[in-house]
Protein backbone atom coordinates (compact mmCIF):
# COMPACT_ATOMS: atom_id res chain seq x y z
CA UNK A 1 0.00 0.00 0.00
CA UNK A 2 0.81 3.80 -0.54
CA UNK A 3 0.54 4.32 3.06
CA UNK A 4 3.33 2.07 3.77
CA UNK A 5 5.57 3.89 1.31
CA UNK A 6 4.82 7.57 1.81
CA UNK A 7 7.15 8.71 3.99
CA UNK A 8 10.30 7.46 1.68
CA UNK A 9 8.28 8.69 -1.05
CA UNK A 10 8.28 12.31 0.24
CA UNK A 11 11.88 11.74 1.50
CA UNK A 12 12.60 11.08 -2.24
CA UNK A 13 10.92 14.35 -3.44
CA UNK A 14 12.72 16.63 -1.01
CA UNK A 15 14.44 18.04 -4.07
CA UNK A 16 15.22 20.99 -6.10
CA UNK A 17 14.37 19.82 -8.79
CA UNK A 18 11.50 17.13 -10.56
CA UNK A 19 12.75 15.44 -13.72
CA UNK A 20 10.12 12.94 -15.96
CA UNK A 21 9.09 12.07 -19.15
CA UNK A 22 6.00 13.77 -20.03
CA UNK A 23 6.00 15.42 -15.91
CA UNK A 24 2.43 16.69 -15.83
CA UNK A 25 1.13 13.16 -15.44
CA UNK A 26 3.53 12.06 -12.56
CA UNK A 27 3.24 15.20 -10.51
CA UNK A 28 -0.48 15.09 -10.95
CA UNK A 29 -0.30 11.81 -9.69
CA UNK A 30 1.80 12.66 -6.79
CA UNK A 31 -0.01 15.82 -5.62
CA UNK A 32 -3.37 13.63 -5.58
CA UNK A 33 -1.32 11.14 -3.51
CA UNK A 34 0.04 13.48 -1.02
CA UNK A 35 -1.94 16.46 -0.01
CA UNK A 36 0.08 19.27 0.84
CA UNK A 37 3.17 18.04 -1.46
CA UNK A 38 4.45 21.08 -3.33
CA UNK A 39 6.21 20.35 -6.68
CA UNK A 40 9.38 21.78 -7.00
CA UNK A 41 11.01 23.27 -10.24
CA UNK A 42 10.05 20.87 -13.32
CA UNK A 43 11.84 19.57 -16.06
CA UNK A 44 10.37 17.52 -18.28
CA UNK A 45 12.36 15.40 -20.84
CA UNK A 46 9.22 15.35 -23.27
CA UNK A 47 9.11 19.10 -24.04
CA UNK A 48 13.12 19.38 -23.61
CA UNK A 49 13.65 16.85 -26.56
CA UNK A 50 10.70 18.36 -28.36
CA UNK A 51 13.03 21.82 -28.21
CA UNK A 52 16.10 20.63 -28.87
CA UNK A 53 16.04 17.57 -30.55
CA UNK A 54 13.66 18.51 -33.38
CA UNK A 55 12.62 16.16 -36.01
CA UNK A 56 12.35 13.34 -34.28
CA UNK A 57 9.53 11.01 -35.46
CA UNK A 58 8.03 10.25 -31.99
CA UNK A 59 8.92 12.19 -28.87
CA UNK A 60 7.64 8.87 -26.97
CA UNK A 61 10.69 7.63 -24.24
CA UNK A 62 10.73 4.42 -26.01
CA UNK A 63 11.87 5.76 -29.26
CA UNK A 64 13.81 8.65 -27.67
CA UNK A 65 15.34 5.27 -25.99
CA UNK A 66 16.22 3.83 -29.42
CA UNK A 67 17.28 7.07 -31.17
CA UNK A 68 20.01 7.79 -28.54
CA UNK A 69 20.91 4.66 -27.51
CA UNK A 70 19.66 5.43 -23.74
CA UNK A 71 19.53 2.05 -22.23
CA UNK A 72 22.58 0.96 -23.30
CA UNK A 73 24.68 -0.52 -20.25
CA UNK A 74 21.28 -1.40 -18.37
CA UNK A 75 21.20 -5.30 -16.40
CA UNK A 76 19.61 -7.42 -18.69
CA UNK A 77 16.52 -7.81 -16.57
CA UNK A 78 15.72 -3.98 -16.57
CA UNK A 79 12.24 -3.36 -18.47
CA UNK A 80 10.84 -0.31 -20.04
CA UNK A 81 7.54 0.97 -18.24
CA UNK A 82 8.91 -0.48 -14.85
CA UNK A 83 10.38 2.12 -12.41
CA UNK A 84 13.62 1.95 -12.29
CA UNK A 85 14.51 1.32 -16.44
CA UNK A 86 12.05 4.37 -17.07
CA UNK A 87 13.60 6.89 -14.02
CA UNK A 88 17.08 5.62 -15.47
CA UNK A 89 16.55 5.94 -18.61
CA UNK A 90 14.73 9.23 -18.34
CA UNK A 91 17.98 10.46 -16.19
CA UNK A 92 20.22 9.55 -19.27
CA UNK A 93 17.75 11.97 -21.56
CA UNK A 94 18.08 14.73 -19.35
CA UNK A 95 21.80 14.86 -19.29
CA UNK A 96 21.87 14.46 -23.08
CA UNK A 97 19.24 17.20 -23.34
CA UNK A 98 20.92 19.39 -20.45
CA UNK A 99 24.30 19.26 -22.34
CA UNK A 100 22.69 20.46 -25.44
CA UNK A 101 21.11 23.59 -23.43
CA UNK A 102 24.39 24.15 -23.14
CA UNK A 103 23.22 26.21 -19.47
CA UNK A 104 20.68 26.58 -17.03
CA UNK A 105 18.53 29.46 -18.49
CA UNK A 106 18.92 27.87 -21.94
CA UNK A 107 17.22 24.27 -20.64
CA UNK A 108 14.82 26.62 -18.41
CA UNK A 109 14.45 28.60 -21.62
CA UNK A 110 14.80 31.60 -20.48
CA UNK A 111 17.09 34.78 -21.49
CA UNK A 112 20.43 34.64 -19.85
CA UNK A 113 19.92 36.83 -16.36
CA UNK A 114 16.65 35.78 -16.52
CA UNK A 115 13.59 37.77 -16.08
CA UNK A 116 12.09 36.81 -11.83
CA UNK A 117 8.46 37.30 -13.38
CA UNK A 118 8.80 35.16 -16.06
CA UNK A 119 7.56 30.99 -15.29
CA UNK A 120 10.36 28.57 -16.67
CA UNK A 121 8.43 26.58 -20.08
CA UNK A 122 9.49 23.42 -19.13
CA UNK A 123 6.17 21.95 -17.56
Amino acid sequence: MFADIKDDVLKALNVSAFVAHNAHVDANVLRRKLPGWVCPEVFDTLKLARRFVPGQASFRLGSLIEAFQLAEGLPHDMRPHRATFDALVAARLFVRLATAAGSLEELRGTPPGGRGYETPSLF
